[in-house]
C-alpha cells in the first residue's frame, strides 16, 4: 500500500477554542490508483491534501506513505519526503516568471543535486511529451494558462515522484483546457502513475477511478444525502420526461374512459 491513513486529525487553535478540522480519516491509496477526493469550500479537503502530501502534520493517527510514518517525521525528513516522493500540481501555477518553461521543470532536480545536463534533458523530454516541444524556452507569460499547467505537470513529474497530488488543477483554467489537462491525467495514469485529486466539480473528478467525498472533515466513499437526492430527483424527472411506449404501466387514475 502506497498510502495508508488511519484515524486522522487534524485540530487547530482559535484563542482558547480547539476547532477540528479533520475528523478521524481513515483512507488507503495503492500504487497505480487514481483517486479523487471531492468537497465542498471548507470541508477539510485541502488541509487533507497538505497532510498527504507532507506540507502539515495531523494532531493525531497514523500516516504510512511507502511505509513509512510521515505524521510523526521532522521537517527534515518531511522535505527529503516531498523531493524524493511527491509531486504537485495546484490550480495557481506557481511558475518563476523570470524562468523559461524548460528551466522551471528542471528547477526541482537542481535542488536535488542532479547535473544541469541530466536535468535539462529531463526536462526536454518531459515538455516534448506534454506536446510543448517548441514551447519549452518560452516565458511563462508566453503561455496560455493550459500550456503553464502542462508545464507545472513536467515539473511535478521531474523527479519520478511515487504520487502526485493535483489541487483543483482545472481551476484557473477555461473549459477546454480544464478538459485537455484532465486527458492528460488520465494518459499519465495509464502510464503507471499514482494520483491523488482534490476537487469540488463531479465532472472533474468522474474521471478518476476511485471517488471519496469529504464533508466536515469527515471522508466516506458514499455521496453525501444531498448528493443521493440529487440524482434520484434527477432520474425521477427523466423518467416522468420520457414518452410512454405502448403496454407501459399506467395507474387506474391514468387508464382512458372506455365508457
Amino acid at each position: 500500500m502506497l498510502i495508508e491513513l488511519t484515524d486522522i486529525c487534524k485540530d487547530y487553535m482559535q484563542g482558547k477554542e480547539t476547532v477540528p478540522i479533520l475528523k478521524h480519516i481513515n483512507l488507503q491509496v495503492d500504487q497505480g490508483e487514481y483517486v479523487a477526493i471531492m468537497g465542498p469550500s471548507g470541508s477539510g479537503k485541502t488541509t487533507l491534501m497538505n497532510l498527504m502530501g507532507c506540507l502539515d502534520t495531523p494532531t493525531s493517527g497514523t500516516y504510512l506513505l511507502n511505509g513509512e510514518n510521515v505524521a510523526t517525521a521532522g521537517e527534515n525528513r518531511l522535505t527529503e519526503i516531498r523531493n524524493s516522493l511527491i509531486g504537485f500540481v495546484f490550480q495557481s501555477f506557481y511558475l518563476l516568471p523570470k524562468l523559461t518553461a524548460k528551466e522551471n521543470v528542471a528547477l526541482p532536480l537542481l535542488y536535488a543535486g542532479v547535473p544541469k545536463k541530466d536535468r535539462l534533458e529531463r526536462a526536454e523530454e518531459l515538455l516534448e511529451g506534454l506536446g510543448l516541444g517548441e514551447r519549452m524556452d518560452f516565458l511563462p507569460n508566453q503561455l496560455s494558462g493550459g500550456q503553464q499547467q502542462r508545464v507545472a505537470i513536467a515539473r511535478a513529474m521531474a523527479g519520478r515522484p511515487k504520487v502526485l497530488f493535483a489541487d483543483e488543477p482545472t481551476g484557473a483554467l477555461d473549459t477546454a483546457s480544464g478538459e485537455q489537462i484532465m486527458e492528460l491525467f488520465s494518459s499519465i495514469h495509464k502510464g503507471g502513475a499514482t494520483i491523488v485529486m482534490i476537487t469540488h466539480e463531479q465532472s472533474i473528478a468522474d474521471h478518476a477511478e476511485k471517488i471519496y467525498y469529504i464533508r466536515d472533515g469527515e471522508l466516506s466513499e458514499a455521496p453525501p444525502v444531498a448528493e443521493k437526492a440529487r440524482k434520484a430527483s434527477e432520474e425521477t424527472r427523466s423518467n416522468a420526461a420520457a414518452p410512454r411506449r405502448q403496454g407501459d404501466y399506467v395507474s387506474e387514475g391514468e387508464r382512458p374512459d372506455k365508457s
